[in-house]
Order: C-alpha cells, then sequence, then structure tokens
C-alpha cells in the first residue's frame, strides 16, 4: 500500500514531523510519500489561508497522486478534500475527519487543543461542518507568540499538557484532539499522562486511509462526489488541466 501525504504548508520542517509520525503510525509494508507545498503560507490559521492551501493541495495532488493507494492532506481543517474526493479515483482523507471520528469512537465528548487563538473560529466552523458541533466540549489554545512552527512541541510542550489536563479537568472532555500537522507526534509522547484517550490527526488519518484501501470500495459515478463534467479551461497548472481531462466513463 502506497500512501501520498500532502502538506499543504509551505515549512518542510512540518513535513519532517508529519513523516515520522505517519512511519509509526503505518502498518507494516505501508509506504509513506511526504510532499511540501512549493507555494502558500507556512502554517494555516485562517480561512483565506485554508482557500491557499486547498489550491495548494489540489496541484501536488494532480502532479503525484499516480501509482498511490490514497492521499492524506496533512493539515488540520483538511483543505481541499471535498474537491479532491471529486477528481481522484482514490480515497482523499483529512487530519480533522480521520481525527474527529477517531476521537467519537473513543468518547462523547471531545476537546480540541490548537497552536493559537486566531485558529479557533475555524476549527469550530470544520466541527460544526462535519456535524459534531454538539459533541465539541472545547477549543484551548496557546497564546504566545511562535517563533518557529516546526519547533512548537519543543517550545510548548508544558503548556500543551496543561491545556490537555484543562479540557478533561474544567470541560468535560472524555477525549482530546491535538490538532494541526505541527503537532503531529505529540499525542504519543504525552498520552501516558494525560487520564483520557489523546487523538493525533496524521496517525489517524494514515490509519482512516489505510482501512479505506483495504475496503476496495469503488469512487462515485453518481451524486454529489461524481467527477467534474468536462469543459473548457485555461490558465491552469499541466497536471490539473490532465486531471480534468481525464476519461473517467468506467469510473
Amino acid at each position: 500500500m502506497k500512501l501520498l501525504l500532502i502538506n499543504p504548508n509551505t515549512s518542510r520542517s512540518v513535513s519532517d514531523l508529519i513523516a515520522a509520525e505517519a512511519r509509526r503510525a503505518a502498518a507494516p509494508g505501508t509506504q509513506i510519500s511526504v510532499v511540501t507545498a512549493p507555494f502558500g503560507v507556512a502554517y494555516i490559521e485562517t480561512r483565506f489561508e485554508s482557500l491557499i492551501g486547498a489550491y495548494a493541495a489540489a496541484t501536488l495532488a494532480a502532479e503525484h497522486c499516480d501509482g498511490h493507494d490514497a492521499i492524506v492532506v496533512a493539515a488540520f481543517g483538511d483543505p481541499g478534500i471535498d474537491g479532491l474526493r471529486e477528481v481522484l479515483d482514490i480515497p482523499v482523507v483529512g487530519l480533522t475527519e480521520a481525527a474527529l471520528m477517531s476521537a467519537c469512537l473513543l468518547g462523547k465528548r471531545f476537546s480540541i487543543v490548537a497552536i493559537s487563538h486566531r485558529i479557533t473560529a475555524w476549527y469550530r466552523e470544520c466541527v460544526a461542518a462535519n456535524g459534531l458541533g454538539d459533541r465539541l466540549a472545547s477549543i484551548r489554545h496557546l497564546d504566545d507568540p511562535l517563533k518557529d512552527i516546526g519547533r512548537v512541541q519543543e517550545d510548548h510542550t508544558e503548556r500543551l499538557e496543561a491545556l490537555c489536563l484543562s479540557a478533561v479537568r474544567d470541560d468535560g472532555a472524555d477525549v482530546i484532539i491535538i490538532a494541526g500537522a505541527p503537532l503531529a507526534g505529540l499525542a504519543r509522547s504525552i498520552r501516558d499522562r494525560i487520564p483520557v484517550p489523546v487523538v493525533d490527526g496524521v496517525s489517524s488519518a494514515v490509519c482512516h486511509a489505510q482501512t479505506l484501501v483495504s475496503l476496495a470500495t469503488l469512487p462515485a459515478r453518481q451524486g454529489s462526489f461524481a467527477p467534474p463534467p468536462v469543459k473548457p479551461n485555461q490558465g491552469l497548472p499541466e497536471a490539473i488541466a490532465r486531471l480534468l481531462a481525464r476519461d473517467r466513463s468506467a469510473r
């Protein structure tokens, strides 16, 4: 099985964190490839930045999807996954959906621990879009400026752990979701010190992607996720234009 993980941000240090956690979570024999956006922002924090990230994810998916069995969009908020599901014949998984589904299998109410205050409104919208707003206990977040997005865990581990404990003690969380690719692997390192299950988006997405590949379901041929109709286009990157022009009559 070959999984392609797309970092729709430009931070290669974050891609290294994604790759390390993905390989720890993957089943024996699963091959992990990670690609990093060549344009965009260092890390997604706002709705507009997520638009940029979605286009970066689409470009990377079009360029690298061949030969892979599933794609993981490795950014919390899942930029672009619904559109990618329309155009690709392989499963597409996002960190948010995967983490939420894992959390719902482990408890009733979950809290999200995030890297900044600015990101919280968008995260609430993502949870609501997945129909799980009534199961969200809280979103707790760092308040200090981030000096280096690739070193958030090293710089703020104690504070992040304290946020997890507060979510359990004060907000009634049954499960903690550690949100965002810059925190990939943190759940694994602190889980023994948190009294409820702690969920990581990257490892959840890898495991769910492997499950979907193993289920061997067929892609949508009708309905809202049917392939986009072929139509004239211009100014698109060559890889995206090729993807849109594919014959999907036998899909």
